[in-house]
C-alpha cells in the first residue's frame, strides 16, 4: 500500500498500522507514488496506490507508462465528484473517469456501498494492466449482502420490472440518488428501472442493451465532468450495435462551489430531483404509459 499524504482521510494509514512493513508513505508526490508502484509491480509485488482522484491527474504519464510497460497495479481515487462538498471544487475528482478511462487496457470501477468497495478492491488484485477504484467520500446506506459477487464488465439492476418505462444509470454516489428518484417516479405513475453500473470500463453491454429494448429511454448521471465518463461509455456502447434509446445525460456542467454534498448535487443537476424531471420528460416525449 502506497499513500501521498492523505492515510488519514483515505483511511490508508489504518493498513499502515497492521501492516507498517507492507505500507510505503509516499509524501505529497503522487508521481512518485506510481513510480514507486510501478517499481514494486516489476519486481513482483502488487502494489495499491492512493489518493484523492483530483491529484492523481499530476501523475497521469507515469499511469500511461505504467499501460505501456504492461505493469499491473491498482490505484484508488478517493474525494471524487462534487459529492465532497464543503472541501470545494480544488479537492473535486470530475475528470478522473476520462483520463482512466483513455489508459490502454485499463480497467475502471466505482462502487456504491461499502460491499461492492470490498469486493471489487479484492478483484483488482487479480486483474492484468492498470486498474483503477473511484470511491465516494460519505457514509451510504449498504445495498448488497455480504459475499455478494461484482464481476468485472457486470452490472447490478436494483430495481425492475415488466412494465419499466424508463430506465435509470448511475455508479457510485448517483446509484443513491436514481433509487430516490425511482420512488418518486413511482408516486407519479412511472416505473424506472435502476442499474448499478459498478463496472465503467468494461461496461455490462447485455444488460444496457436490454434495458434499451425494454424501456426505450435512458437517464445517465454521474458526479462527472460529462466528458470521458459514464454517460459518454454508455452512449459508445448503445452506439456501436446500432441501438439508439433517448438519452438524458446529467453530468457536473458547472463550476462547483463549496456547500453541503447535497447541495452540490442539486446545483450541479445530478441529485434525486433532476433525475425525476429528467426521466419524466423522458417518458411524456415518448408517450410511455402517460
Amino acid at each position: 500500500m502506497l499513500d501521498a499524504e492523505v492515510g488519514n482521510s483515505t483511511h490508508t494509514e489504518e493498513f499502515g498500522q497492521a501492516y507498517p512493513g507492507r505500507f510505503f508513505q509516499s509524501y505529497i508526490a503522487e508521481q512518485q507514488m506510481v513510480a514507486t508502484a510501478v517499481g514494486m509491480a516489476v519486481r513482483g509485488y502488487r502494489p495499491y496506490a492512493t489518493t484523492f482522484a483530483a491529484f492523481l491527474t499530476r501523475a497521469h504519464d507515469f499511469i500511461r507508462m505504467a499501460a505501456v510497460s504492461h505493469v499491473a497495479m491498482a490505484l484508488c481515487g478517493t474525494h471524487c465528484g462534487v459529492e465532497i462538498g464543503q472541501d470545494g471544487p480544488s479537492q473535486m475528482g470530475l475528470e478522473d473517469l476520462a483520463m482512466m478511462r483513455s489508459v490502454h487496457g485499463s480497467t475502471v470501477l466505482y462502487p456504491s456501498d461499502a460491499t461492492s468497495t470490498a469486493a471489487l478492491t479484492m478483484a483488482m488484485a487479480d486483474l492484468d494492466g492498470v486498474s483503477y477504484l473511484r470511491t465516494t467520500r460519505g457514509a451510504y446506506p449498504v445495498l448488497y449482502p455480504p459475499g455478494e459477487q461484482f464481476p468485472i464488465a457486470g452490472s447490478k439492476t436494483l430495481r425492475s420490472s415488466e412494465r419499466d418505462q424508463v430506465t435509470l444509470l448511475g455508479a457510485g454516489v448517483t446509484v443513491h440518488e436514481c433509487l430516490k428518484a425511482a420512488d418518486a417516479l413511482a408516486s407519479q405513475g412511472i416505473t424506472a428501472r435502476v442499474i448499478d453500473l459498478y463496472s465503467v470500463k468494461p461496461l455490462d453491454a447485455e444488460t444496457l442493451l436490454r434495458a434499451a429494448r425494454e424501456t426505450g429511454a435512458f437517464v445517465v448521471a454521474e458526479d462527472h465532468h460529462p466528458e470521458g465518463g459514464l454517460g459518454e461509455g454508455v452512449q459508445s456502447v448503445l452506439a456501436a450495435v446500432g441501438s439508439n434509446p433517448t438519452v438524458a445525460h446529467l453530468a457536473v456542467r458547472n463550476l462547483p462551489g463549496s456547500g453541503t454534498p447535497d447541495e452540490l448535487l442539486a446545483a450541479a443537476g445530478i441529485g434525486a430531483d433532476s433525475i425525476t424531471r429528467a426521466a419524466a420528460g423522458l417518458v411524456i416525449a415518448q408517450g410511455r404509459g402517460l
